[in-house]
């Protein structure tokens, strides 16, 4: 038999509060914002994620690009997500962003969100994506 393995903490921890995020589904978010191509630098890298995202609130995602246009210098890459209430990656209106190498675990809703389908040059590579959940809170394909 063979096996996908996935490294779910990191040193570095960025979470939801632990007495609330899971029973009122409403973690820590990340959302990242400005006025134009490349005048925003985000670079994730190797952190763990988990009570994350809100659910019931609209693009209140677990790690979210909103309409920054290119991003060339930013990257999401080998993050440890999991307990997500509300997708785990989301780019809307982002182009170029790179998201890499990254473990998302029991994510509800769609884990990578390309949100207007208008997003071009963005590269999703090797990434390990597990029991991702139906979710009542979202559209209805999640």
């Amino acid at each position: 038999m063979r096996a996908e393995v996935g490294l779910l903490t990191r040193n570095v921890a960025y979470r939801g509060d632990p007495a609330t995020s899971i029973s009122t589904e409403y973690g820590a978010t990340m959302f990242f914002h400005s006025e134009g191509d490349d005048s925003l630098i985000a670079r994730l890298g190797y952190i763990e994620c988990y009570n994350v995202g809100q659910a019931f609130k609209l693009g209140r995602y677990a790690i979210h690009f909103h309409m920054i246009g290119a991003v060339h210098k930013s990257y999401i890459k080998g993050i440890a997500l999991h307990q997500s209430n509300n997708r785990a990656f989301t780019m809307h209106g982002t182009h170029y962003l790179r998201v890499m190498e990254n473990v998302v675990f029991e994510a509800k809703g769609h884990t990578i969100f390309i949100e207007d389908a208008i997003e071009t040059n963005n590269y999703i590579y090797k990434n390990l994506i597990c029991k991702t959940m139906r979710s009542m809170s979202l559209l209805n394909t999640d």
